[in-house]
């Protein structure tokens, strides 16, 4: 499969690359954890479809120490005991933030409080901001068509 639009071959997607590479880089440098960052990730790529973010974020999580258990119950979540409340929180804040067009009311405040148990101000304004960013990746990439499975850990850092 090749991308409708080489998203690395134009001006236009290169300068707005730079500048949400630009925001990612606050958000990898906060204190929010940085295991849930890429379990965060990972889920909204599930939901999205996005393959060329599932490839990258399980490889990154992997190489970084993130076990193939942990990696392979992402999807399934709820049902696994591998997560701590607070990834756990994190990752309902991720799916309720990245399905905000199927919920008429958006994030719920139970969500939200489960979020607030765990994490600070700026860990939640990280998480907040990386739930935005990977779903901006993710809708960039799925709808060019970028495909999965090149992707070499590091690659881009």
């Amino acid at each position: 499969m090749e991308p409708r639009l080489n998203p690395f071959g134009s001006p236009t997607v290169t300068t707005f690359l730079k500048y949400i590479n630009s925001a990612g880089k606050s958000i990898a440098g906060s204190t929010l954890p940085a295991a849930t960052q890429e379990l965060v990730k990972i889920r909204a790529s599930q939901i999205n479809g996005c393959g060329f973010c599932l490839d990258m974020h399980t490889k990154d999580a992997a190489r970084a120490g993130e076990t193939a258990l942990r990696l392979n119950l992402v999807a399934a979540w709820r049902e696994a005991r591998v997560f701590t409340e607070a990834e756990r929180a994190a990752l309902e804040l991720a799916e309720q933030g990245t399905r905000l067009a199927d919920a008429g009311g958006g994030v719920s405040d139970e969500v939200w409080a489960a979020a607030a148990k765990h994490y600070d101000e700026e860990q939640l304004a990280a998480l907040v901001g990386l739930i935005a960013l990977i779903n901006s990746y993710n809708r960039m990439n799925v709808i060019l068509q970028v495909p999965a499975g090149d992707y070499q850990p590091g690659q881009f850092g």
